[in-house]
């Protein structure tokens, strides 16, 4: 059966992750995804102009599905949800270093990782509608990127062997204390809290917890 051209360059893009994963960046050349994936190198010209392009690709192939399976909890402690999404990214930066770096590279556009940050502004806003948040949702959010993001940088510049998890949660309880509150709003008077602005009740909480 022969495949369509965006069928073969699925396919050539599967291919080039797979071997990204078994090999490492090393592996990935034009003529070993070639090889794999049964096709001659001239022919990933006609889909890439080049090696950095068919990364691009398969940097974008392999963040999408990862995005995919972050699901944002409907119930439970949306603190916890937040504290789940950082050791998920941790986890995905540490094991795929080489794509990771590509997705973070300044002024690169990726739908991918728009997804991502749409996913966690979703579990930002779960918090903030607790009355949690004690900082703007669109502050909240850049901080647990750029934490995030800061996060995998640092410990990839390390050898495995020599890189600390403990920086990393360090890092993420200096930004949980900076924008969330101790506790939650009481559920007391609903209908007056409903009608207070997101700031408000961020505000409520603090007082709130205070001692």
């Amino acid at each position: 059966m022969v495949k369509s051209r965006s069928e073969t360059r699925a396919h050539i893009v599967e291919t080039a992750a797979r071997l990204l994963g078994d090999d490492g960046a090393a592996a990935l050349t034009i003529r070993a995804v070639a090889q794999a994936a049964g096709l001659q190198p001239p022919a990933l010209y006609r889909f890439f102009e080049d090696k950095d392009a068919l990364l691009d690709a398969v940097a974008e192939h392999v963040f999408t599905a990862y995005v995919a399976g972050k699901a944002v909890a409907e119930d439970g402690d949306p603190v916890e949800d937040l504290r789940a999404g950082w050791d998920a990214h941790l986890a995905f930066g540490l094991a795929n270093a080489v794509l990771f770096g590509l997705l973070v590279t300044p002024g690169r556009t990726s739908p991918a990782a728009e997804a991502g940050l749409a996913v966690l502004r979703a579990r930002v806003h779960r918090v903030a509608e607790t009355g949690r948040l004690r900082v703007p949702e669109s502050l909240a959010v850049d901080l647990i990127h750029a934490a995030g993001t800061g996060a995998v940088l640092t410990a990839l510049a390390r050898a495995p062997e020599h890189r600390d998890p403990g920086v990393a949660d360090a890092l993420f309880e200096a930004v949980l204390a900076r924008i969330v509150t101790g506790a939650p709003v009481p559920p007391a008077a609903p209908a007056e809290l409903a009608k207070l602005t997101g700031a408000e009740r961020a505000l409520l909480a603090e007082w709130l917890d205070r001692d």
